[in-house]
């Protein structure tokens, strides 16, 4: 009787375990994903403070591109609203950044494509 269920536990691993992969793999891009919105978050609140205290469109986006912790930043799109001419004091400055942050996992690139991250702050110009 032993000798019949000796595959059993084989049979059942192989069918576990593109489930549990698949488990795992969301797991870590989920993570990534969550780790990259915090990032781009924080760092559209940093910048936009630099656009508050009177700093130019050019530093605004060099430091939000060299601080953003999340993959190449040199695809990140940043947005700035109103533009440096156009900016006074007692206005608001809007700071929007934008991200497609690509999955790492083979498994998660085949399932759902890229999500592209967005993050935005406002604060008024001293």
């Amino acid at each position: 009787m032993i000798k019949e269920q000796k595959g059993q536990s084989l049979v059942e691993f192989a069918l576990l375990l593109p489930l549990l992969l698949l488990l795992i793999c969301g797991i870590v891009d989920l993570g990534r994903l969550l780790f990259g919105f915090v990032s781009l978050n924080m760092t559209a609140q940093e910048s936009v403070r630099l656009g508050g205290l009177g700093k130019t469109d050019a530093e605004i986006v060099a430091y939000a591109k060299s601080h953003v912790r999340i993959g190449d930043a040199s695809t990140m799109n940043v947005t700035i609203t109103p533009t440096q001419s156009a900016r006074k004091a007692g206005q608001n400055v809007t700071v929007k950044l934008t991200y497609s942050l690509p999955f790492i996992t083979p498994i998660m690139t085949k399932i759902i494509p890229a999500p592209v991250l967005s993050a935005d702050s406002t604060i008024r110009v001293e």
